[in-house]
């Protein structure tokens, strides 16, 4: 899946208690950046808690972009009023009498294949109920009931429903959402199959074409508004102000151990404070083993294990990526602020 540029945000974002800054042991003073890394891979070259990246971040409003950094920049470490900051030296120059065009993409904050399909198909919905109350595929034009991309599909809703957009998206239902403590409902996941376009609104009976397929579509399959949001959002690592006390509650594809770069989903969102581009610590769970003198059940200690960053928040709920993991990790781990 090629990779979308993610303008990268800068120092525009301070916690109101900000940690004293680390830098990371042997860091350099310059460096040159290359294709293939991402902001969170150079903060971790200059900082010790790359989640303090808005705060050694300078914009240099001398150059184009300023807020995006390319392959072949140079970043150089100064102080200034004995703080450490990083500002970017661009190697490509502008002239009244020419102006260059930056043609390399600009880093992305994370790699971009491990979420995109998150970003552009993930939907979160109250409850299952309020997901099947969306129009639903009938079958194929062609009388067919399973169809793919190409093909003509006749879908039905409301009086009228289809004249709320062009494009739509199809979804089929997964699973319920509850969280393990509370009991409290989640939200219900569904699952982006594919979309279509609108070819004839009708009135409660739609006829659309199948623009792109993930699999095959069903009769009763969802149809749903697609969502308009930006596959290259702005992310930028940083702790989030509120203590979060969260858990992995699932990892995608139903796997129950977790390693880096999985997705994972944390029972906890947007009504907590979690934004995209918060940084989370990790914590194993302790296990509960038998004591080997006393023969009593014990509980092992929390044991630190990496870091994930959020990248799509839902209200009650978020995804997001790990990152980092020096150890095998699973659902019910849990995750806090760093």
């Amino acid at each position: 899946m090629k990779a979308k540029a993610l303008a990268l945000a800068a120092g525009f974002f301070l916690g109101a208690n900000a940690a004293a800054l680390d830098l990371a042991d042997n860091h350099p003073d310059t460096y040159t950046v290359v294709k293939g890394d991402t902001l969170w891979d150079i903060a971790g070259i200059f900082l010790d808690q790359p989640w303090q990246w808005p705060e050694i971040w300078v914009a240099n409003d001398q150059i184009e972009n300023p807020h995006l950094i390319y392959p072949g920049d140079v970043l150089r470490l100064v102080y200034r009023d004995g703080k450490p900051v990083l500002e970017v030296v661009r190697t490509i120059k502008m002239s009244p009498e020419v102006r260059v065009v930056q043609s390399a993409a600009p880093v992305t904050t994370i790699p971009l294949e491990h979420i995109e399909a998150f970003l552009q198909g993930a939907q979160i919905f109250q409850d299952e109920e309020s997901f099947l109350a969306n129009p639903y595929m009938i079958q194929g034009a062609q009388q067919n009931l399973i169809v793919g991309q190409g093909q003509q599909v006749f879908a039905r809703g409301e009086s009228g429903w289809a004249a709320a957009a062009q494009h739509y998206g199809v979804y089929r239902g997964g699973n319920t959402l509850v969280d393990p403590i509370t009991e409290e409902i989640l939200g219900f996941e569904a699952v982006e199959i594919g979309a279509l376009s609108v070819l004839d609104e009708g009135d409660d009976i739609a006829r659309l074409e199948v623009t792109r397929s993930r699999m095959e579509m069903r009769p009763a399959d969802r149809v749903v508004e697609l969502n308009q949001e930006d596959l290259t959002p702005l992310y930028y690592p940083a702790a989030p102000n509120a203590e979060i006390d969260a858990l992995i509650l699932a990892v995608d594809g139903g796997v129950s151990q977790v390693g880096n770069m999985s997705v994972v989903t944390v029972n906890k969102g947007a009504r907590e404070g979690l934004e995209p581009g918060h940084v989370l610590a990790i914590w194993k769970a302790g296990e509960v083993v038998r004591d080997p003198v006393t023969g009593d059940a014990i509980q092992l200690p929390e044991q630190y294990a990496g870091v994930l960053m959020i990248f799509k928040p839902f209200d009650k709920m978020s995804y997001a990526l790990v990152l980092e993991a020096d150890r095998p990790l699973k659902v019910g781990d849990f995750v806090r602020t760093p």
